[in-house]
């Protein structure tokens, strides 16, 4: 059920309704509901899945329950690396098992031998990548004893299949989201309207921003062979607002759904094109998976603390297997890897922690220097999503290839005017709210005059520039 659908427009206040008027004086009640709910958002796609997330759930329960009983240290890692080898099994089969059988086929052609592999015509269960590692987290933690597993079987299955982000995230860490479910919940009518408007918001990044880019970044990515060097450039600028505004908005949409229901997910992004270098980059995108690679794979690796060569290898391993997670394509592992080069002087120089305050704090407009430094970081950035977005290796060198020559036969593509001025207004939103936690919480300290005008405005240009549908670029991962 995608949240730019009709389907959902009925589904979230029918739920809604159910939620706060029918359920709400009992506990219990209301994480049934939010079970059952989240089963029939996550079974709209193909039911069939479902049994993968009920799967996943009892065993993860299993898993925390038998190691809250046992001590001995040897029983309980293998209890975790039972959890780790299912979870990460059904993940691989799904997501990774034609990868490394073609990976494999080539690599003999590579050599001069040809052999015919068994592939399988295997279909993704949406949001594996997500929900494998939520729950993930809750057994390393409990294996850790940060965390006290649950006794409560329907909390759990509610933190696990949570349809606000069940699908896309935020990768929600059990020692945050799973004691809300232990928690009476009081319709809050404050946090129901930064909901709402956070909803909005999100909306708008996705329908009016990335549904429009993607239109004309899959014209281009596609055809690229056809484009002079401008078009290609806009081929790329318009596939990172996409995909910006495409995942933040998702996350937005998430977020203020959890919060309509009473929950508080954590932040996923914190406006990441306004970063002076890519370290700060990094801490500002996709901010729920990069860190639990952090937390459960750069720290137990030694992370920062070891030599320069150790430091070296962290820091590849971690960027190249965040863009495995992304995909089984070497497109993602390459990208992975670019992005660790970029990382690189930093970490060596020990100026990757250098910016960790708001860009142009307490000002308008950002001096001089921030003005260099944000325009090299984005543009590193855009690069960096050529590899993301194209279909092959071979096709993202293709591409930059014909993007730095010149060719003045190609095609020029016409663009409607309209959507740099609505990227314009979206980036100065943005900008404006980078302070905030979230952009359009800014709007509560202005006059109620104001706050509607923005909102009528909102909605009509959802109404007059909504782009042709596109299905969350994260729903393949």
């Amino acid at each position: 059920m995608l949240f730019n659908s009709l389907d959902f427009a009925i589904f979230l206040p029918v739920t809604f309704m159910l939620y706060w008027f029918i359920v709400q004086k009992n506990l219990k009640l209301q994480n049934v509901l939010i079970v059952c709910a989240s089963y029939l958002f996550y079974g709209w796609w193909d039911w069939r899945f479902l049994s993968l997330i009920i799967f996943s759930t009892f065993v993860d329960y299993t898993i925390g329950y038998l190691l809250k009983q046992e001590q001995n240290s040897i029983k309980r890692k293998i209890y975790l690396w039972i959890s780790i080898t299912i979870n990460l099994g059904f993940l691989g089969f799904f997501k990774y098992y034609n990868f490394f059988i073609e990976s494999f086929t080539e690599a003999f052609i590579f050599f001069g031998k040809e052999i015919q592999p068994n592939t399988l015509d295997i279909i993704l269960p949406v949001g594996i990548s997500f929900y494998t590692f939520q729950t993930l987290s809750y057994t390393i933690d409990v294996y850790k004893r940060k965390l006290e597993p649950t006794t409560d079987f329907i909390a759990f299955a509610a933190f696990v299949s949570f349809f606000p982000q069940l699908v896309a995230g935020p990768i929600e860490r059990a020692t945050n989201l799973l004691p809300q479910f232990y928690q009476k919940r009081n319709f809050n009518y404050p946090l129901a309207v930064l909901g709402l408007r956070q909803i909005l918001w999100g909306l708008f990044k996705k329908v009016v921003i990335a549904d429009n880019c993607a239109k004309y970044a899959n014209i281009i990515f596609n055809d690229y062979a056809s484009y002079d060097t401008s078009s290609l450039i806009l081929g790329a600028l318009f596939f990172t607002f996409q995909i910006y505004g495409d995942f933040s908005g998702y996350s937005d949409i998430a977020i203020g759904t959890s919060r309509l229901f009473g929950f508080n997910l954590m932040q996923n992004f914190a406006f990441p094109y306004f970063s002076r270098d890519i370290a700060e980059f990094w801490r500002r995108w996709h901010i729920s998976l990069s860190t639990w690679f952090r937390d459960y794979l750069y720290i137990p690796l030694g992370g920062s603390k070891g030599g320069t060569k150790m430091k070296i290898r962290n820091t590849f391993i971690i960027f190249l297997v965040s863009g495995f997670w992304h995909g089984a394509n070497w497109t993602f592992i390459f990208w992975g890897f670019l992005n660790a080069l970029y990382f690189l002087p930093l970490l060596l120089r020990n100026k990757n922690r250098k910016n960790t305050n708001d860009v142009a704090e307490g000002r308008w407009l950002p001096n001089f220097k921030e003005i260099i430094q944000i325009f090299f970081t984005f543009w590193l950035t855009v690069f960096a999503w050529i590899f993301f977005r194209a279909d092959s290796i071979s096709h993202a060198f293709n591409y930059i290839s014909k993007l730095l020559t010149s060719d003045n036969y190609a095609k020029n593509l016409s663009i409607p005017s309209e959507l740099y001025y609505l990227i314009l207004f979206f980036l100065s939103i943005e900008w404006l709210g980078r302070s905030s936690k979230f952009a359009i919480e800014r709007l509560q300290f202005m006059h109620k005059t104001f706050r509607w005008v923005f909102y009528l405005s909102i909605i009509l240009l959802l109404f007059k520039f909504a782009g042709q549908e596109q299905e969350f670029i994260y729903f393949q991962f």
